[in-house]
């Protein structure tokens, strides 16, 4: 093999390593973007489920002190008593 063969077989070793890695550099962008997206969504979800648990919680809360203070009819007297 020839100096210049060498030369140009390592210049072209050389380009395909840069391509490569500029694609690689390209693909980690995009997944970093992807990454902080789902992030932001996974933290707007989390907040969306908690505010649902208290509202529900909170229905709950309501039923049951409703429940205690409406009459239930085995607590009532017939009329003829």
């Amino acid at each position: 093999m020839s100096a210049e063969q060498a030369s140009l077989d390592l210049s072209r070793r050389l380009e395909a390593l840069e391509t490569r890695i500029a694609y690689q550099e390209h693909w980690l962008d995009t997944l970093d973007e992807a990454v902080a997206t789902q992030e932001t969504r996974l933290a707007t979800l989390e907040r969306i489920n908690q505010l649902m648990q208290e509202k529900l919680r909170d229905q709950q809360r309501a039923l049951s002190d409703n429940d205690m203070a409406a009459p239930r009819p085995e607590d009532e007297l017939p009329p003829h008593y």
